[in-house]
């Protein structure tokens, strides 16, 4: 909880340290660790394959801590186990990454405010800042982010990325 506050107060005036990426290679070895740590708690994570062959300028630290929130949010809410996919596809000149589970779905009462600081439902332990923290995330490398999501069904979250310029 500490972490969370820490980084919404910290990234409101955080420059990046961009660095050229390979995604694939990124995410593979990011996937091997998150995977690790969540099949300690009875989930799977799944790759699907390929991932695209692309470069994006990234700050990897803070890309990470992205991926690991949404990954942990999705577990969290899959108690008795479940899958977590990652995949992504270049649509539209962006890199274009889901992150789905196959958990019970958004709640409707907080869909509308998913990504606003202390929003938050049904968590014993949350802050509220997790979708928070990832919105910036994804803001402050020149994407977006969103949620899907039908009840019982699993949530879908979708960021983009812009791709590196040669």
């Amino acid at each position: 909880m500490l972490n969370e506050l820490l980084d919404f107060t910290r990234n409101t005036s955080h420059q990046l340290v961009l660095a050229k990426v390979s995604y694939g290679e990124y995410v593979a070895a990011l996937a091997e660790e998150i995977g690790v740590e969540i099949a300690e708690r009875g989930m799977h994570l799944k790759i699907e394959q390929p991932l695209p062959e692309v470069v994006v300028q990234i700050e990897p630290q803070r890309l990470s801590r992205l991926f690991y929130n949404l990954v942990n949010n999705a577990v969290d809410e899959m108690p008795a186990g479940g899958v977590v996919v990652i995949r992504a596809c270049v649509r539209n000149g962006a890199l274009v990454n889901e992150v789905q589970d196959t958990g019970p779905g958004i709640a409707p009462e907080i869909a509308a405010r998913l990504f606003e600081p202390f929003a938050t439902h049904g968590k014993q332990n949350g802050t509220g800042l997790g979708l928070s923290i990832c919105k910036k995330i994804v803001e402050d490398h020149g994407g977006t982010i969103s949620a899907r999501s039908e009840p019982g069904q699993g949530a879908t979250f979708v960021f983009t990325l812009p791709l590196a310029s040669p």
